[in-house]
């Protein structure tokens, strides 16, 4: 355990926030996962990200702000000066006429208030507490715009690709992008980010420089840079300026104007997550949690591309990931790089497909077996022998709900009752886009106006008045109203009865409706729980998950006869 972690622990065990044997669990997981041990408490659901912070805050006598919820404005921002904020790691709060609150990381630094007296000469100053990760965002407001930065490096000494792409880069860490698309057009390249599920422009590239930058990409990649007419993939890892490690996922397709460019950025978006911040109710980690202590069986995750399948699997993998445990992956490509475990990239060049990986696999002494995709009957078949010969795996599969996957997989040649002994959780899910906590407001609605927006709202909001909520549109959310994303999930467990269904090739419908009668919840359910606290909108989970015309899903796979 590092000073920090010490640190933090101290104050927690000295404030009563957790017990020492909390504590001491906590050390443990941080030297076992190599992870830290806020992780810990965040996914034992002991803490939160904002008792941590007012936890410390309490230990140097301070009042804690929290930056995540009430982000600054650039107006804001900018009045104390860019040198002094990174020097003493400071963020203006709040001020009004008569007082003004600064937040750090460390309230207790030398010169700190000394250097605050001379920005805030008029106001009483207070000093606050932030957690660190909040402040590090609120310094994106001291960056020019893309399109000014791109024309400062053009007319610069610097060499130009390198430096374009590191700060297209970092922006994307700041505004917490998955995609980066390099797009060529006639005359210019246009930028845009994909920000929780959604694309927009960020900035524009001059055509005649991109050449450059498509040849540092390819060479990062280790891509053939002589090759423009054919689709190329490959990876990177990037270091930023904060020496922070960032994993990509490149893509180059020709387009009738050049080669456009897709990056997807990993690494940022597991290093700490728990199946909390994922989304998953806690009767839903519970069934999660139950299957992956099972010694051997079958974990699926379902859903369209982008759903977040992946982040979920390894969400698991992560509370499985000890020292006195194999973890052997298969994928295509390797989205996640996590010390500890023992990762394949699929490489049809040398023969290593998913089927072949993985008869190589069993054979290395496995416990925990993770197949990024199950494709086809072979891979299927092979996974199936594996989880019923004393291998847990994990895997992911196209399929639109949970019921789905079941008929489909059956489809695909496995034995049903091989199926039945193996198969422990199916759990299908969607990603919506969170209303943001800085301008979120609630609204009381009529049922008339609810059925105006979805069919047999009586069902659902039974009450005639409901009270639900919306952002605004604000600076944090750039007027969205939504700031962040999170799942919607739909969970089928395998149980006796279920296991003697399956062995009777049951069609979708048949096991939708065993599942309900066990107790399961639809995607559309588990969006509309998630409306009624305020994490999302009405209109947001209609956009993802529309609810089914009745009690069944619409059947989408072929329909099956006995």
């Amino acid at each position: 355990m590092n000073a920090y972690d010490e640190k933090i622990v101290e104050i927690l065990v000295k404030g009563n926030y957790v017990l020492e044997d909390d504590a001491r669990k906590a050390a443990e997981y941080a030297e076992t996962h190599r992870s830290t041990v806020t992780n810990y408490f965040l996914t034992e659901n002991l803490l939160t990200r904002d008792l941590i912070g007012q936890a410390i805050a309490e230990f140097f006598g301070v009042q804690y702000a929290d930056l995540n919820s009430h982000p600054p404005i650039r107006e804001q921002a900018i009045k104390i000066p860019e040198d002094v904020a990174k020097k003493f790691r400071i963020v203006l709060f709040g001020e009004d006429e008569n007082t003004a609150i600064v937040t750090t990381d460390n309230p207790k630094q030398d010169g700190l208030e000394e250097a605050i007296k001379k920005i805030f000469t008029k106001q009483k100053v207070t000093i606050a507490f932030s957690l660190p990760e909040d402040i590090a965002t609120s310094f994106s407001h001291y960056r020019e715009a893309l399109d000014v930065r791109f024309e400062k490096i053009a007319k610069g000494e610097k060499k130009l690709a390198p430096e374009i792409i590191d700060e297209i880069l970092d922006d994307a860490l700041i505004y917490k992008a998955s995609d980066i698309h390099f797009e060529p057009q006639e005359k210019q390249v246009l930028l845009r980010f994909r920000v929780d599920g959604i694309l927009k422009e960020v900035g524009v590239l001059n055509k005649e420089n991109y050449d450059t930058i498509i040849n540092r990409v390819k060479v990062q990649s280790h891509l053939r840079i002589d090759e423009h007419f054919a689709a190329q993939d490959g990876a990177i890892r990037h270091i930023t300026r904060e020496n922070r490690v960032v994993d990509l996922r490149v893509s180059i397709t020709p387009t009738l104007d050049g080669e456009k460019i897709v990056m997807r950025v990993l690494s940022e978006y597991i290093s700490n997550l728990t199946l909390a911040d994922l989304g998953f109710l806690p009767r839903d980690q519970k069934m999660i949690l139950d299957a992956s202590k099972k010694p051997f069986g079958m974990i699926l995750a379902t859903g369209p591309t982008g759903s977040g399948k992946t982040t979920t699997l390894y969400a698991i993998l992560k509370l499985l990931n000890r020292p006195e445990v194999n973890i052997t992956t298969i994928e295509d490509p390797v989205e996640y790089k996590i010390v500890g475990l023992n990762q394949i990239q699929v490489n049809t060049q040398t023969n290593i497909t998913f089927s072949q990986g993985l008869r190589s696999i069993v054979r290395q002494d496995p416990d925990i077996v993770l197949v990024g995709e199950i494709r086809d009957e072979e891979t299927a078949e092979i996974a199936v022998n594996a989880a019923l010969t004393g291998h847990l795996l994990l895997s992911t599969f196209h399929a639109n709900d949970a019921p789905t996957a079941i008929p489909r997989l059956l489809d695909m040649g496995i034995e049903p009752f091989l199926l039945a002994s193996t198969l422990e959780v199916v759990v299908a899910q969607r990603l919506a886009r969170k209303i943001c906590e800085s301008c979120r407001t609630s609204m009381v609605v009529k049922q008339e106006e609810l059925e105006a927006t979805l069919k047999n709202a009586k069902r659902y909001f039974p009450n005639p008045l409901t009270t639900l909520y919306k952002g605004k549109g604000c600076k944090a959310c750039s007027g969205t109203g939504y700031k962040g994303r999170v799942g919607i999930y739909e969970f089928i467990t395998v149980s006796k009865e279920m296991e003697a269904l399956i062995q009777k090739n049951p069609s979708t419908g048949e096991v939708w409706e065993l599942a309900r009668k066990q107790g399961a919840h639809s995607l559309f359910e588990d969006g509309l729980e998630k409306v009624k606290v305020g994490l999302t909108s009405l209109e947001e989970v209609l956009r993802v998950a529309a609810p089914p015309e009745d009690e069944q899903p619409v059947e989408n796979d072929k329909a099956r006869t006995k």
